[in-house]
């Protein structure tokens, strides 16, 4: 069964008009343009010339030749219209290529009908016409909001996203059109989109592996800051507490001085005494306790140890930090803040567990030749789990603060180890 012979004349030149408007508007929806009245009458205008110029190429001068010239009569001057239209000068040279790499689609479609109804001789270009306006359809409303977002990318990206389509483009038309090495079985040309799957898909690979590192940094650094953020507010709430004292110190300062007065001139010594010395514990219980030299280290072991006091967990601290140390600042404050962090769970864990058996954290540290040395100890449930020496856990939103730990060891080339033994979990470490 065929189809009848003035359709087979005409299916071509139909077919011809529909991927031309099937690139067109593509292109177009491809690009991310400001639609306004002038700009869509714009792009009419220039779609209707482009097929008239198709046109008369197609019967002026042969269907070969058109074919021949269709990147100079079709595709250079829609990508200067989308130049115009969207002030940007690589995308829509991408968007171009990213449409007539499409086009492949209704082929492909058209292949299988055509493979599924072998005894109808011409139902592949009738299948392709019938296919282009869905899928165009289909590709504006899902694909193209995408593309749009990609023009908004670095160049570098855009030339990523380009490489297939510029790449398969170069390959169609000098293998299937300006020569027949494709159609003549040459063995390079039947290869080479294999081999440029096989490129793309190793770069894809490799890009992958990158971005997925940087995502595995981002989250250490903003659950750094995370945890910067969380202690700067605990040290923010501690101080205003020590603000709130010392004003209600200076408020009852002149209570104080008009009852010692009294005792005094009523011959009440031991009395004024007794109640000077009340006085002192009373100040001497607010004051934030001195461990080491290094502010910012002090006021983390201060704040863990109001922590650990509440928690019931016993806290104690060797340190001979200097103020100035070979890490920064807010290095020095997520190493500890994330090592204490840690220490104080389990311990807490194991105090909850078991209510009479002592829990305790101990910290020593200190400075000696450009090189800090740390050490924190601390009651640890019996089932710690390692791999490759680092703890793990399977819980979720733990772990993190390991990984910042040997972030920064590493970014220092410092030493690190970690250690279980008896209900004790050991960290060292040396920068």
């Amino acid at each position: 069964m065929t189809l009848s012979a003035a359709p087979e004349a005409f299916l071509p030149a139909l077919d011809g008009a529909a991927v031309g408007i099937f690139g067109i508007l593509l292109s177009a929806a491809f690009c991310p343009i400001r639609w306004t009245r002038a700009r869509r009458w714009a792009l009419a205008v220039c779609a209707a010339a482009l097929l008239a110029v198709q046109a008369l190429f197609y019967f002026g001068v042969g269907p070969d030749a058109a074919e021949y010239l269709y990147p100079l009569i079709t595709h250079l001057p829609l990508y200067l219209l989308l130049i115009l239209l969207s002030g940007q000068r690589l995308w829509p040279l991408v968007a171009v290529l990213t449409a007539y790499l499409c086009c492949q689609l209704r082929r492909w479609a058209a292949l299988v009908v055509a493979l599924c109804y072998p005894q109808w001789a011409g139902v592949q270009p009738l299948a392709e016409l019938l296919f282009t306006l869905p899928l165009l359809l289909l590709l504006i409303k899902f694909v193209a909001p995408s593309m749009r977002q990609l023009a908004q990318y670095p160049a570098s990206v855009q030339c990523q996203f380009g490489i297939i389509p510029l790449v398969s483009y170069i390959f169609d038309y000098i293998t299937g059109v300006y020569t027949d090495l494709l159609s003549g079985g040459n063995p390079a040309a039947v290869e080479f989109m294999f081999f440029v799957c096989c490129a793309a898909y190793l770069v894809f690979i490799l890009r992958a592996s990158r971005e997925e590192r940087q995502r595995s940094q981002m989250e250490q650094v903003q659950a750094s800051l995370n945890l910067q953020v969380t202690q700067a507010m605990r040290e923010i709430e501690a101080l205003r507490v020590s603000q709130q004292q010392a004003s209600t110190y200076r408020h009852d300062l002149r209570h104080h001085m008009q009852f010692l007065a009294g005792c005094i001139e009523n011959g009440r010594t031991e009395q004024a005494l007794h109640y000077i010395r009340s006085v002192c514990s009373e100040i001497e219980a607010g004051k934030v306790t001195v461990y080491c030299e290094n502010e910012a280290a002090n006021l983390i072991f201060s704040a863990f140890a109001e922590r650990a006091r509440a928690a019931g967990v016993q806290f104690s601290v060797r340190a001979g930090i200097p103020q100035k140390l070979p890490i920064s600042e807010s290095d020095l404050c997520v190493l500890l803040s994330n090592a204490l962090e840690n220490a104080l769970h389990a311990a807490a864990q194991c105090r909850a567990a078991a209510p009479g058996q002592p829990a305790c954290i101990e910290t020593a540290g200190y400075e000696k030749n450009h090189k800090l040395f740390l050490q924190i100890t601390n009651t640890c449930p019996p089932d710690v789990s390692f791999r490759d020496g680092i703890p793990v856990t399977d819980q979720p939103g733990h772990g993190l603060g390991v990984r910042s730990i040997c972030a920064i060891a590493q970014r220092y080339g410092g030493l690190i180890s970690f250690a279980a033994k008896d209900g004790q979990f050991t960290l060292r470490l040396m920068l």
